[in-house]
Parts: structure tokens; sequence; C-alpha cells
């Protein structure tokens, strides 16, 4: 396959009701990912939705927004194109979640970087009340499979934080802290859940024992498990305008350092560190002068496109 293909299709201004945001996977065999990526362009094209969707040999993969009607009919296009297994999870958005639509040729719908075979060789499914039995026990290690700026926002009590940047760090991660636990039980999460098939195929393929996941990830978790009997602390950083959600997959209080791209609690933002669009307590160290100061022009040009817009 090519390196990355993207092609983007415009998007209009969403009415007053709100966005309605769809997140989905399947890992599927795909005859011909162009030809697909081509039919889907062709879709977007005509209604109204944002966000971004990967498409691969091995499956599909994205979130996108829209209004009921657009949400609908790429949900319908899918399954008529196949996807009849996704992991399909909605919530709302009170304001616009992305910026354009998004249509990726990819070598992987997630990338990992190591071959494995997640649609073979995959670890045991719990559904949320199953998955607090298991997390609640003694023997089990407790891994978050997700990337170091999204563990700080929220995660399981007693979750290890593999303090990887990206998913590809992960098989490192596995070869130097996880080798000598083969024979214990490792259960793992992410956000929708589709590290964790890669991640358990991957742990299995290197001879753990018993791994466990999250299905439908920490989203399905929040949507189905009441508060009172939540083992989730904090919220679940999200790859949108929205940057957290929470129980009842209700908008979080986190908001994204559009600097870095690290979620921080109102009091961070309360810090003299923080400074819209250019800095924050995570990454005001880690700039120059004159990077803060094209921060600050990137973000006067954002608002005035914004009010261009109005």
């Amino acid at each position: 396959m090519n390196a990355t293909v993207e092609q983007l299709a415009p998007v209009e201004q969403q009415a007053t009701t709100g966005w309605v945001v769809a997140a989905l996977y399947q890992f599927k065999e795909v005859q011909d990912a162009a030809a697909l990526k081509e039919r889907l362009l062709n879709l977007v094209g005509s209604i109204n939705l944002c966000g971004t969707l990967i498409v691969a040999d091995e499956g599909i993969n994205g979130t996108v927004a829209g209004d009921r009607v657009a949400v609908d009919a790429v949900h319908q296009f899918l399954l008529d194109e196949g996807f009849k297994s996704m992991e399909y999870k909605e919530s709302h958005s009170t304001e616009k979640p992305f910026r354009k639509m998004k249509i990726k040729l990819k070598k992987e719908i997630v990338t990992l970087g190591v071959e494995v075979k997640p649609r073979d060789l995959v670890g045991h499914y719990l559904d949320p009340k199953e998955w607090n039995e298991l997390i609640a026990r003694d023997d089990v290690i407790l891994i978050d499979t997700r990337n170091d700026y999204e563990y700080k926002a929220g995660t399981f009590k007693g979750a290890i934080d593999p303090q990887t940047e990206t998913f590809r760090e992960f098989p490192d991660y596995v070869k130097k802290e996880l080798e000598q636990h083969k024979d214990k039980k490792i259960a793992m999460f992410c956000t929708g859940g589709i590290r964790c098939e890669k991640s358990t195929s991957l742990l299995l393929q290197e001879g753990f024992n018993e791994v466990y996941h999250l299905k439908g990830g920490i989203l399905k978790y929040l949507e189905e498990t009441p508060a009172d009997e939540s083992m989730w602390e904090g919220e679940c950083f999200v790859f949108d305008g929205r940057t957290a959600v929470t129980h009842g997959m209700e908008e979080g209080a986190n908001i994204k350092c559009h600097a870095c791209g690290w979620p921080l609690v109102p009091a961070e933002v309360e810090l003299p560190s923080y400074e819209h669009g250019v800095s924050c307590v995570y990454c005001i160290d880690k700039t120059t002068d004159k990077q803060k100061e094209g921060f600050r022009m990137r973000q006067s040009q954002i608002l005035a496109a914004k009010r261009k817009r109005l």
C-alpha cells in the first residue's frame, strides 16, 4: 500500500441541536482499501459530517460527528460494505468537535508497528461488570495501554501507566517490563477497545497465558456503569474538541492545551503558566519565546476566522 493518502471534505455549520459523535472500528479484511476510501469520500462530500476515518487492508477506524441523518448515513454505508460487527458507540457534543472531515488511507487502522493478528488471536473480552470483578483481584496486573497524556486525564484505580507517548512504544514496554509476568493475569484497557485488540493479540503472540481486555473500552464502561459502581477515576480523554468525557458520556471539565495537547483540570488553567493556545504548566518550559510568539499568532488567526464565520 502507498504512503498515507488524505483528502478533505467540506463541512457545513451544524444546527444548534448539537452534534452526534460516533466512534467506530472493526478489524476486517478489506480487498481494496483505496477503492473503499474513494467511496467514503463520495459519501461524505454530500452530507454534513466532520471527523476522521482511517481505512486500511485490516479494517476501518475513526470518529465522526454530524447531525442524526449524516451519522446514520455513514453507519449504514459501512454496514452495507460488510462491517457488520463494528464496535460502535455514540455520544453528543454541544459544539463542533472536529474542524473538517478527513479520510485517510494507512497501513494500519491503529499503529502498533508490529505484525499481529487481532482477527484470529485476541484476549478474553469482559463486560463492565466482569471487568470490575477482575481488576478488584490482587493477582491481576492492570495496564493502561493509552498514551501518557490520556492517563493523566483519568484511569482505572490501580492501573499501571506504561509512560508511552505513542502506541508504537507499547511493544518495547512489553519486552522491558512484562516479560517476567507471562504466567500472571494481565488486564488491559483503552479508550474504545481498538488498541487492546492489538495489545492483547501481541501478548498472546509473545506467550502470555491469561490476557483480558475491556470490551468496548472506557467509553462503553462510562456509558453503562453507574458512577457509584465505577472503578474509574477522573475523566476519559477523547480525540475531539470535547477533550474528555465522564460517566454517562457527559462532557468533562478538562480542557486541552492547544500548544502541547495535554488535558488540564480547571485548577491548572488558573495557573500563571497557562495562556490559551500558547502554554500550560506542562509545556511552558519546553518551548522558546519565538515558538510562543508563533503560537500567539496562530491563536489570533483562529479567533479571527471564528469571528468571520459568525
